[in-house]
């Protein structure tokens, strides 16, 4: 046999290419893309606005120094803790809503079901669509002339002689009395409207919830199905002592997920109520569009913009440390 020299480039591109193929160097260059594209597109506007929220500026980004006086202004201000407040109560019920609505659709599509595939596109869709357009649908349902709920309460579920009527007490001495029922107004009023934007969001955020829940389920071991079926465990049984651990670490990833979207999010908002009826719905998102895009005080928006931020991170390692906790190895 002869033995064939390789030539000098060759051999050097081959030790090179057995670098980049060693785990402690491949993984930083296919990671270093999306570092590069989080420093870019999220680490720099977030260090303008912190620079931004010390300062006076109004028309432009540059300001006089002001140190935290826009965070105490903001905080003085009963339009921002009523956006705080509201934006707690949106984020906390629209996630409960979220984790039980998921929990339950992903145990039942993981059934033998004819047409599943039809009910995964049908739940995948409110994800899938465009925020605006969805969301202008909601827009039409819940409008105060034209609601298809209202249409459907007057005409089909409390139906009445032309027009729905109630039985309603006025006082002792003209003890009932027969009154045309009016129809919600449900962006009119402010428990209605905060309702609205929460039924709403949590109908948008449920198909990506469901699609990690299935995941999840997914990834159990047909034995560990078995060997629950072996020992008896079937039903709420099952799932409450063979299901539900196995889920805790993927059901903490979706409930982190629909904390940030649903704190941080603007657009079902804005949509629906603009954040009225009289500043009632807003959310410190949308307060703080108006405050710092609308009324130009680009220092005070930020402010209001970066209230969330530490409670975020501080969630965000609290439940990444949960999940590592209840890994199931």
């Amino acid at each position: 046999m002869v033995a064939v020299a390789r030539p000098r480039h060759q051999s050097r591109r081959k030790r090179l290419l057995d670098v980049f193929e060693r785990e402690r160097y491949l993984a930083p260059i296919l990671i270093a893309p999306a570092i590069v594209f989080i420093a870019v597109l999220v680490g720099g506007p977030l260090l303008l606005s912190l620079y931004m929220s010390l300062t006076d500026a109004t028309a432009s980004l540059s300001g006089k120094f002001v140190g935290l006086d826009n965070f105490s202004n903001a905080w003085s201000d009963p339009n921002f803790r009523r956006a705080l407040r509201n934006t707690v109560l949106f984020t906390l019920v629209s996630q409960a809503i979220v984790l039980v609505c998921a929990g339950l659709i992903a145990h039942a599509l993981t059934r033998p079901i004819r047409g599943k595939w039809i009910l995964r596109l049908l739940i995948l869709l409110p994800w899938a669509a465009p925020v605006p357009l969805s969301t202008i649908g909601w827009l039409w349902i819940y409008d105060s002339l034209f609601s298809v709920v209202n249409w459907t309460l007057i005409h089909d579920i409390l139906p009445g002689p032309g027009h729905l009527y109630l039985y309603k007490l006025v006082n002792a001495a003209t003890p009932w009395t027969i009154e045309p029922f009016n129809p919600p107004q449900w962006l009119g009023d402010p428990t209605l409207a905060l309702g609205a934007i929460i039924t709403v969001h949590a109908w948008r955020i449920i198909p990506f919830a469901v699609v990690i829940f299935l995941a999840g389920l997914a990834s159990i071991p047909a034995e560990v199905d078995d060997a629950a079926k072996v020992d008896g465990a079937v039903g709420l049984k099952k799932f409450w002592y063979v299901t539900l651990p196995l889920q805790l670490p993927i059901a903490t990833v979706a409930l982190l997920f629909g904390i940030v979207f649903t704190a941080t999010d603007m657009s079902v908002v804005y949509i629906l109520t603009q954040g009225g009826p009289f500043n009632s719905t807003h959310m410190l998102t949308t307060l703080s569009y108006l405050v710092g895009i609308r009324a130009g005080n680009l220092g005070e928006g930020a402010a209001i913009s970066l209230y969330l931020l530490p409670v975020l991170v501080l969630v965000a390692i609290l439940m990444l440390r949960f999940a590592r906790k209840v890994e199931v190895s």
